[in-house]
């Protein structure tokens, strides 16, 4: 029986990676603050939905899709109770709420920190991972590039924890690779910058990273 997994956020960040763990198997349910606000999409992907502290409750993986400004308030509202022990997927960014700059995201971290650390810290009974935010959400299951399967880089500190997200990274199409704790959060959050500026610039969103050896 695969993990139950519970992912935290209503956007299509959340959404899509929800439909994408139903599609490979897995137990699935998908919270909002508000629970109302997933109805429709839970009537018609069959996934159920509820609080975040319902869905974190329940899950046995949690995966945080929310802004990346607002991560450290959803966790607090799905309870360090329901969190704690669970490997926690931080896919965000921590994207400010300013202008690009000829096509480079504006960040409220600074190299000295990052997003992923900052989540660990209001949560530490929960071991979190770094996953999927260094490619768009129209990639997040199945992606297929003309390179090859992206690369996802993983951080965290808890070695178990990436050993288990790099095996369902690998069942969702990518290429893992373990790039050490937490700190190390601090380069690859800014990949996401990296990412984003063909797509700003108008250079189109079709692409990913692939780490060669």
């Amino acid at each position: 029986m695969k993990e139950r997994i519970g992912v935290l956020g209503s956007g299509v960040v959340a959404q899509t990676l929800a439909k994408g763990f139903l599609a490979k198997g897995y137990p699935v349910r998908i919270g909002s603050r508000s629970a109302e606000k997933l109805a429709d999409f839970s009537k018609a992907s069959g996934i159920g939905s509820g609080t975040f502290a319902d869905v974190s409750a329940y899950a046995e993986i949690v995966v945080l899709a929310v802004k990346g400004a607002v991560g450290v308030d959803a966790l607090k509202i799905a309870g360090e109770a329901n969190l704690s022990g669970k490997i926690v997927v931080d896919t965000t960014n921590p994207i400010a709420d300013a202008p690009p700059v000829n096509g480079v995201l504006q960040y409220f971290t600074t190299l000295e920190d990052s997003l992923l650390e900052r989540l660990q810290a209001a949560v530490p009974s929960a071991r979190f991972v770094k996953a999927w935010n260094t490619i768009g959400n129209a990639f997040f299951v199945d992606p297929i590039l003309p390179g090859g399967p992206p690369t996802q880089f993983l951080a965290g500190n808890d070695p178990e924890a990436k050993k288990v997200v790099a095996r369902i990274v690998t069942e969702f199409g990518f290429a893992p690779e373990d790039f050490g704790t937490a700190v190390s959060a601090r380069a690859i959050e800014p990949l996401c910058m990296l990412w984003c500026i063909p797509g700003l610039t108008g250079g189109g969103w079709a692409h990913g990273f692939r780490l060669l050896r």
